[in-house]
């Protein structure tokens, strides 16, 4: 008798499609941080200060969305800085 694995809620698999719109806690599930993090990460003052800012979609003060291309050329960006330094 086989166990199978009930299917989470929590798991959000990658952007499917560059068009994709993804929330702040989707995007934090596919990180796999938390969605504090993803505030952070997007918030004006440490935009400013990064040399990589999460490109983030501003609906309203604490409205934001994340198109899925975009994150993964940012993604990409901050692995090529790493290899750098």
């Amino acid at each position: 008798m086989q166990k199978t694995q009930a299917p989470t809620s929590t798991t959000i698999p990658p952007a499917q499609s560059h068009s994709e719109i993804l929330t702040v806690d989707e995007l934090a599930a596919w990180l796999k941080v938390s969605p504090r993090a993803i505030y952070e990460l997007s918030r004006s003052r440490s935009q400013a200060r990064g040399k990589h800012p999460l490109p983030a979609i501003r609906i309203h003060k604490k409205m934001l969305r994340f198109r899925g291309s975009d994150i993964e050329a940012w993604l990409q960006r901050c692995a090529e800085a790493g290899r750098r330094q």
